[in-house]
């Protein structure tokens, strides 16, 4: 199959119409390229924030409100366009109400109307501290026509226990939608994704949002690339990395991967670290403190 990960700008839409125009190019775009899996960002969909007004875009919470207002809308588009295109797409995540806050969602759309969604496990600083954003729910794995996917929205990437939980239910892909304001930001994610790609034998996906946009503040800053990577190992490139863009430059980046490969490297490959995992706890239930002398003779 061929996968897109997008690297996407948050731009400042004046209408609904805009966004759908935008969002259809974008998808027509990569369907062209004979993409079968579009994966865009981490809360990609904040520019429909501005829909509601500057102020509205402009105040944390006006932000929510007006983005988690307008997912149903978003949803339906994208489930229209994975039909017309006989694509699967996740889409951009955003803000939804839960109970008295809201998650931050992403959306999985499939060619036959199939929809399913996952939410944000573990926040950040800014979403716990700042903006009230709260955890949602239970890991999701998707069993789809492409193979089984897992989706870890950008900070979740960062702790390898929640991918091992994918892997060991099956996941072959992980998708990583991201949004992050600082290089260090875009660095974390990425070494986490490489990591987990590594750790888990399976292929993962970075898309970021990217540009500037200080008339929203939740999303004023987005610095990132998008990539594709995989185990370093048999059949595979020795970096990983399958595909990626440069830094900061909007558009999509394309890669070719083949389920079978996957298959093949967790059985016959030159390391084992799907299967060696368990192996850890033999050495990491104790820990035991050695006195450290200098040395004399």
């Amino acid at each position: 199959m061929k996968i897109a990960a997008a690297a996407y700008p948050i731009d400042r839409l004046d209408s609904w119409a805009g966004y759908e125009a935008k969002l259809t190019a974008w998808v027509a775009e990569a369907a062209g390229a004979g993409a079968d899996l579009l994966v865009f960002p981490e809360y990609g969909a904040m520019e429909l924030a501005m829909l509601d007004g500057a102020a509205a875009a402009a105040d944390l919470e006006a932000s929510l409100v007006a983005v988690s207002a307008r997912c149903e809308q978003a949803s339906a588009l994208h489930a229209r366009l994975a039909r017309e295109h006989g694509v699967h797409i996740l889409g951009a995540s955003a803000p939804v109400w839960q109970g008295t806050r809201p998650v931050n969602r992403a959306r999985l759309f499939g060619p036959r109307g199939e929809a399913g969604h996952q939410d944000k496990q573990i926040m950040t600083r800014f979403e716990r501290e700042d903006w009230n954003v709260h955890p949602g729910g239970p890991l999701a794995l998707f069993d789809t026509a492409l193979g089984r996917i897992g989706v870890l929205i950008c900070y979740d990437c960062e702790f390898p226990l929640l991918a091992r939980a994918l892997v060991e239910a099956g996941a072959e892909i992980l998708l990583v939608p991201s949004c992050t304001d600082t290089l260090a930001g875009y660095w974390r994610v990425r070494i986490g994704a490489m990591a987990r790609a590594l750790e888990g034998q399976c292929v993962v996906v970075q898309s970021p949002t990217l540009g500037e946009a200080p008339w929203c503040p939740a999303v004023d800053v987005n610095i990132g690339a998008a990539a594709i990577y995989g185990p370093p190992d048999t059949g595979f490139p020795p970096s990983g990395i399958l595909a990626e863009g440069a830094l900061n430059a909007p558009g999509w980046v394309h890669a070719e991967i083949d389920r079978a490969e996957i298959a093949r490297v967790r059985t016959a490959g030159q390391v084992l670290n799907r299967a060696h995992w368990p192996e850890q706890s033999l050495f990491s239930d104790t820990v035991v403190r050695v006195p450290f002398h200098a040395f004399t003779t």
